[in-house]
């Protein structure tokens, strides 16, 4: 492979390009261009809907045969912060005592550079033809509200009679070193806003009015003690976390007619979102009593739980892994959210990137030989999965 097609030219070449969701910034087209040249069929597509940004996606596939493994990933990135307290530019690919900086170096641009670059080797090794199906499924609306992204492109592919046999999504998965966890699954995702309605008066007069404060209070409490669960096979518990509480009142001298507290939960397997719903909506009717008037609004959410099995796929990553690192990771299901839950209804998918010490971060970076040795893993993927 020439040097301009390595992990790291890549990994540069999409840095530079200032891709804060929703803005593509010529992402896609760093990607199209090489893809192309390798053979890839390469498709440009472009979702949205009333009140929310327009966002492109790319998918490209080389191969027409089973299996089908596909490298999952996103160009958007967060906003740089203070750009001036860079040691580099947010946006600049510099390489400095062997790391590369810029804003997506780990989350995750450098993912997805090292997979194509990966992939390129895999092609080139045996006459630009994969045993299977090889392909890229990317998109620009992952740091954001996630809704014109990949869950849609996934329909999109869907209608188009594509089947992915598995996926690997390059989001930073490892905690303190390369090789350390591979995310199997993830938690669920659930938001909520509790009401609890008074009557609003003067606090001389308290006899006159019915504070709001002390019952949310109250409230906040009796649904945070009791544990949701105690955890599966593959999760740890689920848990409920009040996140804001407000009455929306300037006045020192009136007691409130209203308080809100707004909420989370992250919710493992033995729930679904509607039972759970149910569940802390009747610890609520039972914390309130017949005095106290509350009530949930719940938000929707595309977050459900999902977990991928341990078996030939996750055994395969592991030697992978192992070989390159010397490490056998974790097979983890903890961390936050991911495109990995919208991937999982279409198969099975494991998330192995970069180590997210710095992401979101200023001086986001990785280690240039961590690009190497990610490279060679997911070069090793390849091999053992076309075996």
């Amino acid at each position: 492979m020439t040097d301009a097609l390595s992990a790291l030219s890549i990994a540069r070449d999409l840095l530079r390009c200032p891709s804060v969701t929703p803005e593509d910034a010529g992402a896609l087209a760093v990607l199209e261009t090489i893809l192309k040249a390798a053979g890839f069929e390469v498709h440009r597509v472009t979702f949205g809907e009333p009140g929310t940004a327009d966002i492109d996606k790319h998918y490209a596939r080389i191969g027409t045969s089973t299996p089908h493994i596909t490298f999952a990933g996103h160009t958007d990135v967060v906003p740089p912060g203070d750009e001036s307290a860079w040691t580099h530019g947010a946006f600049s690919g510099d390489v400095k005592d062997g790391f590369l900086y810029g804003r997506g170096a780990v989350d995750m641009k450098g993912g997805i550079a090292c997979s194509v670059a990966a992939v390129l080797e895999y092609l080139a090794a045996r006459g630009g033809k994969p045993k299977g199906s090889i392909s890229f499924l990317i998109t620009g609306d992952e740091e954001d509200i996630s809704v014109n992204g990949t869950v849609k492109l996934l329909q999109w592919a869907a209608a188009r009679g594509e089947k992915f046999d598995h996926c690997v999504l390059g989001e930073p998965s490892n905690v303190e070193q390369l090789g350390d966890c591979i995310k199997i699954g993830r938690r669920g995702s659930l938001h909520g806003m509790l009401y609890v309605d008074g009557i609003q008066g003067h606090v001389a007069y308290p006899h006159r009015a019915s504070n709001p404060v002390p019952d949310i209070s109250r409230l906040i409490v009796a649904l945070s003690d009791e544990p949701l669960d105690h955890g599966s096979a593959q999760f740890q518990a689920s848990n409920l976390e009040f996140t804001s509480v407000d009455v929306g009142n300037k006045a020192g001298n009136v007691i409130p007619g209203q308080a809100r507290a707004k909420f989370n939960i992250r919710f493992n397997d033995l729930h679904t979102q509607e039972t759970l719903r149910q569940l802390v909506d009747q610890r609520l009717e039972k914390a309130c009593g017949n005095r106290i008037k509350a009530r949930i609004v719940w938000e929707p959410s595309n977050s459900n739980v999902f977990v991928t099995k341990p078996g030939p796929f996750t055994d395969l990553a592991v030697a992978a892994i192992e070989d390159v690192t010397g490490r056998k990771p974790e097979l983890s299901t903890s961390g936050g959210t991911s495109d990995a839950r919208f991937i999982s209804s279409y198969c099975p998918v494991i998330e192995f990137g970069l180590v997210g010490q710095t992401m979101h971060q200023i001086d986001e970076r990785t280690p240039v030989s961590d690009l190497e040795k990610l490279t060679k893993i997911y070069r090793g993927v390849l091999e053992r999965y076309f075996a």
